[in-house]
């Protein structure tokens, strides 16, 4: 994957654009499913085989499958307010969705898409779970030494956050483009009008 996409001197800049779109939109859909899907069957896969408040060591003493129903948010953070984040949750959800039209880049792309399956995952719990609709408890099975307890979702969620920051703090936007580079050709610009006034002048 690489940050520039859009970048072709030897065509126009908005078919470019509207060359990679597609691509990117397919590449952002396809993390999307996976993360949704990998988290889903984890957890069907945890409800089927373990009994909750089971655990079972995986590569002891670093990770342990320990099977919990979480009331709160991603890591069981804020178990007495569930509706909100429910609410959250279906927030974020959407303001991707508003956010495509933009999308010009392979990095965005996958963060954006682990951000979206993640999210769903949770929510799909937080919805359809007991004890009732909306207030669903999510399945967390991932238990790391001295640290909460987890799932795929969270994992996803924190992974495409993570990336988010990463290209923001490089400057590069949804779009696939630097800030730098976009502001460069402005500052550009201005010797260039300056040398056309003093050639007038002369």
């Amino acid at each position: 994957m690489t940050d520039d996409l859009t970048d072709d001197a030897s065509q126009p800049e908005p078919t470019v654009r509207r060359k990679w779109r597609p691509a990117m939109l397919w590449l952002f859909a396809g993390f999307a499913v996976f993360a949704y899907a990998f988290d889903q069957l984890t957890k069907l896969w945890v409800t089927s085989t373990m009994t909750e408040g089971e655990r079972i060591p995986v590569l002891p003493p670093l990770l342990h499958w320990y099977y919990i129903r979480n009331s709160g948010a991603a890591f069981s953070i804020g178990e007495n307010v569930t509706w909100v984040f429910t609410i959250v949750m279906a927030a974020v959800s959407v303001a991707i969705l508003f956010q495509l039209r933009r999308l010009g880049s392979a990095w965005w792309a996958l963060s954006l898409g682990l951000l979206l399956g993640g999210a769903l995952g949770n929510l799909t719990d937080r919805l359809f779970r007991e004890p009732s609709f909306a207030m669903g408890h999510v399945v967390d099975f991932i238990q790391l030494p001295n640290f909460a307890i987890f799932n795929i979702a969270d994992s996803a969620v924190v992974s495409g956050v993570v990336i988010i920051c990463l290209l923001t703090l490089r400057g590069i936007g949804m779009d696939g483009k630097r800030q730098s580079a976009a502001a460069k050709p402005a500052s550009d610009a201005k010797p260039a009008a300056g040398s056309a006034g003093e050639t007038a002048g002369e």
